[in-house]
């Protein structure tokens, strides 16, 4: 939105302030979803979980402080902006979205802390059973997980939104039998271009959270693989099922999982035995919910391959049916892929 209203006050085309407006809609009411399921949210985690609020509270209160005035901020400027398109200066209604911008990357930087902080506790010691020494700028800031995560999460954030913003222009494409307008075509290179260049990144990005995990949370590691035992230089199974402490029905390729969690050919991964059964995590859903998210994200990245190298060698956009309907089916697959 904010690229658009910029390139609006650069040209003066009101293509590029129409495609903003109409993009601002769709803003405003995630915003209001975003105030309901936070509201949720906040009295989830003291009425579900009271105890580890009153225990860890004073660990991570400060993200979730900063998260609040983060919050409000961008509400403030996400209202002036939506209700001042005609009330503003063109320069001064852009220069709203800028603090919207900057809000919504300290909110979500302070969640994700927060969940690193979970993934990894870190910057306090427990003395009888209460937290001591409490540090929060090193809980939120000084954690091995934090930048992984910030980093695959804003990234699958670019993936999402812009194979979900370019979906219905593509349906639009494929329903219409007339060349698509310049309204239609703008509307959609951006986006589309945005998660297609984010989509190869996320795979480089992806190896290195699940080295993290493969060295910090061995057993989360497990779990996703259906791993039983321990076991040097393990098979990688795609699909299948777990039962009785085997994949039944995959696919297994040898060495492959001592290739990705480690680099190494013959690297000892650590199994399910390594722990009581009582402290394994459940098997199956969370791995056909790695499986999926892998495979849908494997899938994006073809297709953004295919669509960036078509680009640069026609210097515009693919005019095969098969493309667009790819791109539509793109839009719901992303979110799949992102819960």
């Amino acid at each position: 939105i904010a690229y658009f209203e910029w390139r609006f006050l650069r040209t003066g085309e009101e293509l590029y302030r129409t495609i903003a407006r109409r993009w601002t809609r769709i803003m405003a009411a995630l915003f209001a979803i975003g105030v309901i399921t936070g509201t949720i949210l906040s009295f989830e985690m003291g009425m579900l979980w009271p105890t580890f609020m009153s225990t860890f509270g004073s660990v991570f209160g400060l993200g979730f402080s900063i998260e609040g005035f983060s919050f409000f901020l961008e509400a403030i400027f996400i209202g002036i902006y939506v209700y001042g398109w005609n009330r503003l200066s063109q320069r001064l209604h852009f220069l709203c979205v800028l603090p919207i911008v900057l809000a919504g990357f300290t909110g979500s930087l302070m969640v994700i802390a927060v969940n690193a902080w979970m993934q990894h506790p870190s910057g306090f010691r427990l003395r009888d059973g209460h937290a001591v020494d409490v540090h929060p700028l090193a809980a939120l800031f000084g954690n091995s997980f934090l930048w992984n995560e910030l980093i695959h999460m804003y990234v699958a954030g670019f993936i999402v939104t812009g194979f979900v913003l370019a979906a219905p222009y593509a349906i639009q494409r494929l329903r219409s039998t007339s060349p698509p307008t310049r309204y239609q075509r703008t509307a959609f290179t951006l986006p589309f271009t945005v998660a297609a260049v984010a989509s190869p990144l996320q795979v480089l990005i992806g190896d290195w959270v699940g080295r993290d995990v493969a060295t910090e949370q061995p057993v989360k590691l497990a779990a996703l693989e259906g791993l039983a035992k321990t076991t040097r230089g393990p098979s990688e199974h795609i699909l299948g099922w777990y039962h009785n402490g085997k994949i039944s029905f995959g696919i297994g390729i040898p060495h492959l999982l001592s290739l990705l969690a480690f680099h190494s050919w013959n690297h000892t991964v650590q199994g399910l035995d390594s722990v009581p059964p009582a402290d394994r995590p459940p098997i199956n859903i969370t791995r056909l919910s790695f499986q999926t998210m892998v495979g849908i994200g494997t899938l994006m990245a073809l297709v953004a391959v295919v669509y960036l190298f078509l680009l640069w060698r026609r210097r515009t956009l693919p005019s095969e049916r098969s493309f667009y309907a790819a791109a539509a089916a793109l839009g719901p697959l992303s979110v799949v892929a992102l819960l």
